[in-house]
């Protein structure tokens, strides 16, 4: 260092040349600077904020203060007006003398300003100023003296505004005989808010405060980072530019504020085609595209616009140039996109095509309905891929049939879409012929893949095969086609045609591919509806061949049914009508978990297993146990029999729900039990709709263990209903079972309906569109056997009671009109009641019921049955059940908890009638003989 450096020439040294810069060269100070800037705006953005908070806050405490003056009149008022012995001090002849004290000691417990009482009209029996005792109360107090409704308000008037709260006061009658007005005054609200001001300034003092001190460390610290740089560091600078500039792979123009061109890199010029002397000239001089002119004379912005350059396409982007906040010029940059743009196209319409291959797959096959899935595929293929599109299908794959491997010649017009309706092509429906082999249609269908068709009026084959509707297509702008097979398993079901009349480009090799598959996946999807729609047609026809198809005839209810298969597959819902002996009758519906042709047959099988039960006839619950051991035992069998060697079968029985319910005409009792069924509906004569109570059981196959049925009685009055159901009835999408019983409740809720009305208006109440699983529903309306058709006596058990009872028997038919039926039937009594004295025990009683059947009971204590067997020449007895069979139209045997039931029917219109062939002793020798 020399002495002419002088102590500071070191110290510019160490700390860089921006010591040594001349006033102009450093960076701007002030508010002209970034940071005096950002310092001013960061400290008026933190005070408009804190501003806003306070303003907020302020407003927001008052809104609180208020609404806890509302809360808190409303209460006080409240408790006042239900206090006790206020009714009594209001009726009596002094009320303020009763209340005021109390009033004055209310409102200094809960810090109220006022409780006041008044009379309905308006004037106060109490107030906290005395000299207001008397006077009428002045707003409107309309809604609690007329309507009884307490309300609270912001009342503005004498004596001073307030947040008053009324509340009336009712007596025991609903009539209002005073009121109560609690409230706190506006000018006591106020006084709680000016507290809180110098709380709120303070606060947003320290905030303004913190705002400023951090604005300040932030403008500090960027002055610091924005010090000027020098003139090495700018000459470094713009050599650094100048290299990346010119060596970079991307066109680069600036233009000034003029729209001149000042300056171009080695890439603009060679893309461009721009000389040496392009500098400073207008970008109009420059022999550049019109469209890049008008985007560098517009100064707007632009990212990866297409422009062309000679025979280029470049992808220009702009960005306007800002000094010292003024737009000046702007910046150009630009890539050759020719061969991107070729290969992005090709790469654009392969992912398309992956795309709509990938919503094909979606939204192909949403249903399983043949004519539907057919309608997505054309669907789908217009307009991404096709102008219009046409399904055609076989018959038999409409029918849900197996395609014939035989040739095609006609298909049926399934389904279409275009995009426009009024398009020349044959309507859906109409059945499409190919009889000329030479048509793009015959040809796809024999060879078994796509073929196009580019241009439609060189197909001499098509227009051959029809001229007409080929004219009309040409004159619609109809120019190509491309038709392919729906090939499933090998097996030809139909064809789809494509059709391009808008778009200008026709169908070439490179649609094929994309086609064939497309119609593949739609082809496994019309297959799989197919094979559905066969195996529900077949699970309908099985279902309803095995329901009943006449209910039989009985006397005791008047019956209706409905039976709804799904639409997304037969389950296994039944109901059965079975007539029992008694002229009862037995009322059968049941569930079979799961659906199509499995839960078909094991619905069968159930009700001919329920049939023959009944036969035994025994009461519902121990019905219900047979029935759960049966479907036990069946479970067993197929279990071991995949065990062995075959495939293990999920399907069974088990989760079948039964309910069972006897119905006595002659006493109107009806007995029901439950396997994990609902319960039935009731509705008695007046319209009223109950749930009977009724113990649900397990469901079928899971075995009774400590869990047996239990049967229920119900007393029925004549013309009562009783509806039956499966749960398809009662849920569906969107609603559970108690939503279900409601909607069921309403709809039952109307008087004088027969079973057919009532079962039309439940389904027309709850049935939905689409129902997801299969509905019976079975309606009886019972009836009464009046007592003047029942005839019954009490037989000491005295071989010489018979004859009486006999006697009185026959006069009763002879009360009848059943003369006719006499001798059978004192025959057959005399058989019965014979056995019963001789082999049964007390007590012993018989009894007559007149119905469409003359029906003989017979009943005693003892539980032994007699059976039918043939008697030897040699046997002097044995005989007299041979008999009761032979006259009677059927007999057997009923058990009751303790006891039996002999009963015997004898056909009314057979009653003159004796079997052929027969000696029939005297009826006093049968009483001799044994059975």
């Amino acid at each position: 260092m020399t002495a002419r450096d002088g102590p500071g020439a070191g110290r510019d040294r160490r700390w860089g040349q921006g010591a040594g810069k001349r006033p102009d060269e450093r960076g701007a100070t002030g508010l002209r600077s970034v940071a005096g800037q950002v310092f001013v705006l960061e400290a008026l953005i933190a005070l408009l904020v804190i501003a806003a908070a306070v303003f907020l806050t302020f407003h927001g405490a008052q809104r609180d203060t208020e609404r806890d003056a509302r809360i808190r009149s409303l209460a006080v008022a409240e408790a006042f007006a239900h206090a006790p012995g206020i009714e009594a001090a209001l009726a009596s002849p002094d009320p303020t003398a009763a209340l005021q004290a109390r009033a004055e000691t209310t409102r200094r417990a809960t810090g109220v300003d006022f409780v006041a009482v008044l009379s309905p009209a308006g004037v106060r029996f109490t107030d906290s100023e005395p000299d207001l005792i008397g006077r009428k109360a002045t707003g409107d107090l309309s809604r609690a003296a007329v309507g009884g409704e307490a309300f609270t308000e912001l009342f503005r008037g004498a004596p001073n505004d307030a947040v008053r709260a009324v509340v009336p006061v009712v007596d025991e009658r609903g009539r209002v005989v005073g009121m109560v007005s609690s409230g706190i005054e506006v000018e006591s609200i106020t006084h709680a808010m000016e507290g809180r001001v110098p709380v709120l300034i303070g606060v947003a003092g320290g905030a303004l405060a913190i705002a400023v001190g951090g604005a300040g460390l932030v403008s500090r610290r960027l002055r610091r980072q924005t010090h000027g740089l020098g003139p090495a560091e700018m000459t470094r600078m713009k050599e650094h530019h100048e290299a990346v500039l010119h060596a970079v792979r991307e066109g680069v123009l600036i233009v000034d504020s003029d729209r001149r061109l000042l300056l171009a890199n080695d890439e603009a010029r060679r893309l461009l085609g721009l000389g040496a002397e392009a500098e400073r000239r207008h970008v109009s001089e420059l022999g550049l595209d019109p469209r890049t002119v008008e985007l560098l004379e517009s100064g707007r912005s632009a990212t990866d616009e297409v422009h062309r350059a000679g025979d280029r396409l470049l992808a220009v982007s702009v960005r306007p140039t800002v000094t010292d906040g003024a737009t000046s010029g702007c910046v150009m940059t630009m890539r050759d996109t020719t061969e991107l743009a070729a290969v992005t196209g090709r790469a654009a319409v392969a992912r398309g095509r992956l795309q709509l291959l990938y919503e094909a797959g979606v939204r192909i096959g949403t249903t399983l309905e043949v004519v539907r899935t057919a309608e997505e595929l054309a669907e789908v293929a217009v307009p991404r891929f096709a102008d219009f599109a046409t399904v055609e299908l076989l018959e038999p794959v409409l029918r849900g049939e197996e395609p014939p491997g035989a040739a095609i010649t006609e298909l049926r017009r399934t389904a279409m879409s275009g995009l426009r309706p009024d398009q020349p092509l044959q309507p859906v429906g109409d059945t499409i012929r190919f009889d000329v082999p030479s048509t793009p249609m015959a040809k796809a269908l024999n060879a078994g893949h796509a073929v196009v068709q580019a241009e439609l009026a060189s197909a001499e084959g098509w227009r051959t095969q029809d001229p007409e509707g080929a004219a009309r297509a040409l004159a619609y702008g109809m120019h190509s086609l491309l038709t392919v097979p729906l090939l499933a398993r090998g097996v030809v079901l139909g064809m789809a045609n494509f059709w391009r009349a808008d778009t200008p480009e026709s169908f070439g090799e490179e649609d094929l591919s994309f086609a064939e598959e497309l119609a593949a996946r739609a082809a496994v999807a019309i297959d799989n509806a197919r094979r559905f729609t066969r195996e529900h047609a077949m699970a309908v026809t099985l279902q309803r061949s095995l329901l009943p198809r006449v209910l039989p005839d009985q006397s005791a209810v008047e019956v209706a049914y409905r039976y709804l298969p799904a639409k997304a597959g037969v389950g296994g819902d039944w109901f059965d009508v079975i007539p029992l002996p008694g002229a009862r009758v037995a009322l059968v519906v049941g569930d079979v978990v799961g659906h199509g042709l499995h839960a078909a047959a094991t619905m069968g099988r159930l009700r001919t297993a329920v049939h023959n039960f009944s036969t035994l006839d025994v009461p519902p619950d121990e019905l219900l146990g047979h029935l759960d051991e049966l479907t036990g035992r069946i479970e067993d069998r197929e279990s071991e029999g995949t065990d062995a060697g075959g495939p293990r079968r999920d399907e069974g029985i088990t989760g079948a729900t039964c309910l069972y319910a006897i119905y006595d005409p002659s006493s109107g009792l009806c007995t029901m039990a439950s396997a994990g069924h609902p319960g039935p509906a009731l509705v008695t004569p007046d319209g009223r709709v109950e749930f009977p109570g009724l113990p649900p059981g397990l469901p079928l196959g899971l075995g009774l263990g400590d869990m047996p049925f239990e049967a229920t009685e119900v007393r029925l009055p004549e013309g009562s209903t009783l509806v039956l159901y499966t749960d398809g009835l009662l849920k569906d999408r969107g609603r559970d079972l108690d939503a279900g019983l409601g909607l069921l409740r309403s709809s039952l809720a109307r008087r004088g309906r027969s079973p057919e009305q009532t079962c039309a208006d439940v389904l027309a109440t709850l049935l939905s569109a689409t129902p997801r699983d299969d509905i019976a529903l079975l309606v009886a309306r019972t009836r009464l056997l009046g007592r003047e058709r029942i005839a019954e006596w009490e037989v000491p058990r005295d071989p010489s009671a018979v004859s009486p009872v006999r006697n009185a028997a026959a006069a009763k038919l002879a009360e009848w009109g059943l003369d006719g039926l006499a001798f059978s039937a004192e025959l057959v009594l005399s058989e019965l009641i014979t056995n019963a004295v001789r082999y049964g025990a007390d007590p012993v009683r018989v009894r007559l019921l007149q119905d469409r059947a003359l029906i003989c009971e017979v009943s005693d204590g003892s539980s032994t049955s007699p059976h039918l067997r043939h008697a030897a020449t040699t046997d002097e007895g044995g005989r007299g059940l041979y008999l009761v069979a032979q006259y009677a139209e059927r007999w057997g045997t009923r058990y009751a908890r303790r006891g039996k039931t002999i009963w015997a029917e004898l056909r009314v219109e057979a009653g003159d009638a004796e079997p052929v062939a027969m000696v029939v002793p005297d009826l006093d020798a049968l009483e001799d003989l044994a059975w």
